[in-house]
């Protein structure tokens, strides 16, 4: 049985990373007509992000609702260390086809903010628990999100409108030629946007049960399970497409970037609005997620792990170094939950 499990989770595996791949394809030529940063924080981070979306749905409609809230928190946890740091090792080493010195940060600054504000809302929010005003402040959160992308990305394509009719010493020609290219371009990539997201979204879910069936098989204990595996398998869409983009040089990197802080903020908004609502359905629409011990705990680490994090990318730019720092930063967090209370089903 070990060995049917294994053989499905490789399988699967394959089929996530060939969607992966189709998706981070399609979103690095979305990336020329809407902008890096507009497709990493919004298409992208939504649809590396649907597997867990999923997973926070069934969850909290069949009432487990720690489950639900961990599922979030484990996330930001690992991608923040750990899935940064792995982006950075590819896109500033030799495994890159252009590697970079460093990947410039400095044009994400609303989005660290915004990470940073969602991050200690969301914390000081669950003090209480969480309940139907804090879904609405959640979901107003993500709105809110979305116009400033929005707002920034056609900020963006006014100023390179303009400096394009600089350039071209104002010859309208050049700019409907590069739109008829660019039509054809965006049809292309928005299909293998669209199947990528298709893909892992069907793939995720086989691949993450093969992947706890054979470690239980072989005798992984339930922490490890809980703690490790897990959280790596539900990202494991976003690390892969993270990596393919990283590969591809400094406008993949923007793009990775872009999602790494976009998902995080999809949590800490959307994902804790589904959350609310789905605990709403199962239990009434005055129902509340009691704040346990054990979610205050891991909301604590987590909390704190994203502002240390956050806080080192607001320079310039950031390179190995910060990833290494990121990956132990990882190392210890794990050691932390290995000490801290696992069972998250609590309601």
């Amino acid at each position: 049985m070990a060995e049917n499990n294994l053989l499905f989770m490789l399988l699967w595996l394959g089929e996530l990373t060939a969607a992966s791949w189709v998706l981070s394809y399609g979103a690095e030529h979305l990336s020329m007509k809407y902008g890096a940063k507009f497709v990493g924080r919004t298409l992208l981070s939504v649809a590396t992000t649907l597997p867990e979306i999923a997973i926070v749905v069934y969850a909290a409609a069949g009432g487990f609702y720690g489950t639900a809230i961990g599922a979030g928190l484990g996330s930001n946890l690992l991608m923040m260390t750990l899935g940064l740091a792995v982006m950075l090792l590819v896109a500033t080493t030799r495994l890159s086809k252009s590697p970079l010195k460093g990947i410039d940060v400095s044009t994400f600054k609303l989005d660290k903010i915004f990470l940073l504000a969602t991050a200690v809302v969301s914390a000081l929010l669950f003090l209480d628990g969480y309940n139907y005003i804090d879904g609405f402040i959640f979901a107003g959160m993500f709105v809110a999100y979305l116009v400033m992308a929005l707002v920034e990305m056609q900020a963006d394509k006014k100023k390179a409108k303009a400096a394009k009719t600089e350039t071209a010493g104002g010859h309208k020609v050049v700019e409907v030629q590069h739109a008829q290219v660019s039509s054809r371009t965006m049809l292309k990539a928005a299909l293998a946007f669209a199947a990528g997201t298709a893909g892992i979204f069907f793939g995720a879910g086989p691949f993450i049960h093969s992947l706890e069936g054979f470690s239980t098989e072989v005798g992984i204990s339930v922490i490890i399970l809980a703690v490790i595996i897990s959280p790596i398998a539900g990202e494991m869409p976003e690390k892969i497409s993270m990596i393919l983009l990283a590969r591809k040089g400094a406008a993949g990197a923007s793009i990775a970037v872009a999602n790494v802080l976009g998902s995080k903020i999809l949590n800490n908004t959307l994902l804790l609005a589904v959350a609310v609502f789905g605990a709403m359905y199962h239990g009434g629409f005055f129902v509340s997620i009691e704040a346990n011990p054990i979610l205050e705990y891991q909301m604590i680490l987590v909390t704190a792990v994203t502002l240390i994090a956050v806080g080192m990318m607001f320079k310039k730019e950031i390179g190995l170094k910060i990833g290494i720092i990121l990956a132990v930063m990882y190392g210890i967090s794990l050691v932390i939950q290995f000490l801290l209370p696992q069972d998250l089903t609590l309601h």
